[in-house]
């Protein structure tokens, strides 16, 4: 139960549910009805639909659409046996013509298939074998709020793909997966360390020129007043 503080002047609701003006400590008590999560669900066929339906359908946290309204999901289920090349064209259908979020609940999954999955913007998969009721509405619900689910053990390849991808493919060629170049961030990191710009020319084999060009770029570029702001953006960001 929510409560809300009535006054005399117009009451401002706050993100806590409360509502205060000056000149009242008068409190009234309302029951607030939690919002709903919009959900379409597609899937391969009637029989794996009516078993998602039928776990959701009197989840008060879950508002099932039908498909006329599916264009309102804040949330979108792909429910299916196996990720082919038909499901995978689906899921891009459905990442570029919407604004819906998408989980992907599957029978069978294969480690390649990550790439494929997160390239048509699945934010959370499940395996069918472990979609009870309250694994789907927690998918759901953390879709909702903007995060990704995915099962332990897919995490640690998925983490493991994209430390290799850096290896192979980024790092020969001085990039990251940041929004820094290795020679930007290693500049940042001397800078940080409180070098100035002869010293860190010194410590790169690098012009003091191009230290210079270097610092002015990452500022420009990601819209930055100065060196201290820069170092402190990357630090937040996890960039160095």
């Amino acid at each position: 139960m929510t409560s809300i503080e009535i006054t005399h002047e117009a009451a401002v609701p706050t993100q806590y549910g409360r509502a205060r003006t000056p000149g009242s400590s008068e409190v009234a008590e309302i029951h607030v009805k939690p919002s709903r999560v919009p959900v379409a669900v597609y899937a391969e066929d009637i029989i794996l639909h009516t078993g998602v339906v039928h776990q959701l359908r009197h989840r008060p946290e879950v508002e099932l659409l039908t498909d006329a309204e599916a264009a309102k999901a804040m949330v979108s289920l792909m429910v299916v046996d196996r990720l082919n090349e038909t499901v995978a064209e689906q899921l891009r259908r459905l990442h570029r013509g919407t604004t819906t979020r998408i989980g992907l609940v599957v029978g069978h999954f294969e480690i390649g298939g990550l790439q494929t999955v997160i390239e048509c913007g699945v934010a959370a998969l499940l395996r069918r074998s472990e979609a009870d009721q309250d694994r789907l509405v927690h998918l759901i619900t953390a879709l909702a709020r903007g995060e990704g689910v995915m099962p332990g053990d897919l995490l640690g390849k998925l983490l493991e793909h994209v430390g290799s991808l850096q290896r192979t493919m980024l790092d020969p060629r001085g990039l990251t997966l940041s929004t820094l170049t290795a020679r930007e961030a290693e500049m940042l990191r001397l800078v940080a360390d409180g070098f100035d710009t002869s010293e860190i020319a010194a410590q790169t084999s690098y012009s003091e020129r191009t230290v210079k060009n270097v610092l002015h770029e990452i500022a420009t570029r990601l819209g930055l007043r100065n060196r201290a702001h820069a170092v402190g953006y990357a630090m937040r960001h996890g960039l160095i």
